[in-house]
């Protein structure tokens, strides 16, 4: 029977992934080969929605994590037993890795006729630019900004921690705030959105360990080589796999202890209020 329901979570675990990647790393596909979208509110929109599609297909499933960040949060807090990690992690890495793959096969000849009509070769630091629709770049982020190795996990850690805190603070029953669970997803998504309009000018945004390695990890299978993990500096694990996760431990910690009990003792003021009317 466990066996059962732990085949069940990870299949959900990866077409959850697997969609909401697909969703969001083909919107930076079609931005970098046929200049689809005119700005970073559109590509975070476009992400918004693969994780709200991604959660209203998969929660019945899974839990809908759909990100390791967010299933650490979980054990963490204790609302998923430790057992459950692997599965839910494994499933989510690979159904990103299978997004990745996806792009790839569908935009292969399109991504070889970029490359030859800018010059580009691929696996050199200029093949970056192409790469960009699969993982993610701080140092060559395409903006203005200057950002350096702490800021870019400073960056990743804040995104993952309001992404976590939000989660539970939309779906908790502690927040009598919350929205109806029927629309919570949808409120899922516009954070995601909100949140990449905020740091993706320094880091693009990952705060998804799955969603950064799967389809970096296609990219270098298919050429990029050196050029899908350039940071010599470990900046790579540093930034988009470890960072994330410390956000969302932190964030986990900081709404059991702190703001969990605040909502709680809020409701029981709330509660006395009423019947003293």
């Amino acid at each position: 029977m466990k066996m059962a329901k732990y085949k069940t979570e990870f299949i959900g675990e990866t077409l959850g992934t697997f969609l909401l990647v697909l969703f969001g790393c083909g919107s930076v596909a079609m931005s970098i080969l046929f200049n689809a979208y005119q700005g970073l509110f559109q590509i975070a929109l476009a992400w918004g929605i693969g994780v709200t599609l991604a959660i209203y297909l998969t929660r019945h499933i899974s839990c809908a994590h759909l990100n390791p960040a967010v299933t650490l949060a979980m054990v963490i807090s204790r609302r998923m037993k430790l057992r459950k990690l692997p599965i839910y992690m494994i499933g989510q890495f690979f159904g990103a890795f299978l997004a990745g793959l996806t792009i790839y096969l569908f935009f292969a000849p399109s991504i070889s006729n970029y490359e030859n009509l800018n010059g580009i070769t691929r696996g050199t630091t200029e093949s970056i630019i192409t790469a960009k629709m699969f993982g993610e770049y701080y140092i060559n982020s395409g903006s203005s900004a200057i950002v350096s190795l702490p800021l870019a996990m400073s960056a990743e850690a804040f995104g993952t921690f309001i992404l976590v805190i939000l989660i539970f603070a939309l779906t908790e029953g502690c927040n009598i705030g919350r929205p109806d669970n029927a629309i919570a997803p949808l409120f899922i998504g516009l954070t995601v959105t909100s949140i990449i309009c905020l740091i993706a000018p320094l880091t693009q945004a990952g705060i998804n360990p799955a969603r950064d390695f799967g389809p970096r990890m296609v990219s270098w299978i298919f050429g990029w080589g050196k050029a899908a993990f350039p940071d010599q500096s470990g900046g790579f694990f540093l930034v988009y796999i470890f960072s994330p996760l410390v956000g969302g431990t932190l964030a986990s910690l900081f709404f059991v202890k702190i703001l969990e009990p605040a909502m709680k003792n809020a409701t029981r003021e709330c509660c006395k209020s009423d019947d003293i009317k």
